[in-house]
């Protein structure tokens, strides 16, 4: 057998999906096709005031399943939040699962199918170096994942990201078998959806897309065997093709789905774009932005958000975002044709920049200007005091800061921080 210092082969996985208005209510019908008969729908509060959870509740009973709902996502998940659902599900045997709502509610439904399916401590399957990151011994139960959101693309992904609440850190658990084994996506679900939240979300489609984009090539890694290969194998010809696509969409579509939100053809077009782009990065993997967002969000203090619950929060795709300009000019000289490329597809008409590094991060900030993302991580509650921790934070992403095109040190994330107070 031919010796080979890298790698010379990438793995590619994707969820069978249903998509398109009214594609919900088939559910019953698709779970029972998958030999479930006992089903636990797990949401939250938020959504089950919606009545959308209980209408797919009564189309899976009338396909003959017997259904509950858990309503006790916590937006953001955390160890706590999850420990308590898969408590609540440990009371029943399930033997199928349909997750409604963005990818907290998708994410939980992950774990709960896990650790119900093969009981065990949470930290046993954590990444490392936080967890053990063991594999989940053997297949899971059926999942059907429901979003309501465009942003995660959750449903397609083969992780489950949540916060430790006492480490201040979120980080998550990566493996193929996460991945549902349906997802539904029916755009009449995020018809509804506040300004706010769909530029949250639709900031977190997007770096999936750049960052799967823009990640280590798979052939730059080095050789894995069978037995190691990982979720995230780097950017490679299959995930490039979904997240141009998702590029493209987001350019036409986002601003419009942010600012009249009834616009069925622009939700329609953002959620496809979501989709595309978690078939990208739950192959390819993302890098700093991620990394960074983590620690943005675990270390929040007073600052909260227009359209979410009551509390301290940083969603998830403003998080991320907050450092997506300058990660992505400290990513440029890898491959510089490939980043003028997203912003091409961004957007075409964009002014061109005396420096091609800033043509990217330019585009970025202009589109999070319009949609009402926060200006910087000053606008969110920190300071150049809050820096250091917030490196640490995102050191410990290593499973993440891997995927990056070049090497990521403490000083070059500090630069990243202290230069994303304020993007504008």
């Amino acid at each position: 057998m031919t010796e080979y210092l890298n790698e010379t082969v990438f793995t590619w996985g994707g969820v069978p999906l249903k998509f398109g208005a009214g594609a919900v209510d088939e559910i019953g019908h698709d779970l029972a096709q998958q030999g479930a008969a006992r089903v636990l729908i797990v949401t939250d509060p938020g959504l089950v005031a919606t009545g959308i959870p209980q209408r797919i509740a009564d189309a899976a009973k009338v396909a003959g399943l017997t259904v509950e709902i858990y309503d006790g996502v916590h937006v953001e998940p955390t160890d706590t939040s999850l420990a308590a659902a898969v408590e609540f599900a440990r009371g029943s045997q399930w033997d199928g699962f349909i997750a409604v709502g963005g990818g907290s509610a998708i994410d939980t439904a992950k774990a709960v199918n896990l650790l119900t399916t093969y009981p065990g401590e949470l930290n046993d399957y954590l990444n490392k170096p936080i967890g053990e990151g063991k594999a989940p011994p053997g297949p899971l139960k059926p999942l059907v994942a429901v979003p309501t959101t465009a942003g995660t693309g959750a449903e397609s992904t083969p992780v489950c990201v949540l916060d430790l609440l006492d480490l201040k850190v979120k980080t998550g658990i990566s493996h193929p078998r996460l991945r549902p084994t349906l997802a539904v996506v029916d755009p009449l679900l995020t018809l509804t959806l506040p300004a706010a939240v769909t530029a949250a979300s639709g900031m977190d489609v997007l770096c999936h897309a750049l960052e799967s984009y823009t990640a280590k090539p798979y052939h730059a890694f080095a050789r894995h065997t069978p037995e190691t290969r990982v979720a995230y194998c780097g950017s490679n010809p299959i995930s490039d093709v979904w997240a141009e696509q998702s590029m493209r969409l987001l350019g036409r579509s986002f601003r419009a789905a942010v600012l009249t939100g009834g616009n069925l053809e622009a939700r329609t077009e953002m959620m496809l774009a979501a989709t595309f782009a978690g078939m990208g990065f739950g192959n390819a993997g993302v890098h700093i932005p991620h990394a960074c967002g983590y620690p943005i969000a675990g270390m929040v203090r007073d600052y909260e958000p227009e359209g979410y619950p009551p509390g301290p929060l940083v969603p998830h795709g403003q998080s991320v975002s907050l450092t997506a300009p300058a990660a992505f000019r400290f990513t440029f000289p890898t491959d510089p044709a490939r980043h003028l490329r997203a912003a091409e597809l961004l957007a075409p008409d964009a002014p061109r920049q005396d420096d091609p590094r800033d043509q990217l991060p330019a585009v970025l900030a202009s589109l999070m200007r319009d949609i009402g993302i926060p200006s910087g991580l000053a606008e969110v509650g920190y300071d150049k005091a809050d820096v250091d921790g917030l490196v640490a934070g995102a050191m410990k992403q290593q499973r993440l800061l891997g995927v990056c095109p070049r090497p990521v040190t403490d000083q070059d994330l500090s630069s990243i921080f202290r230069t994303s107070m304020t993007n504008w």
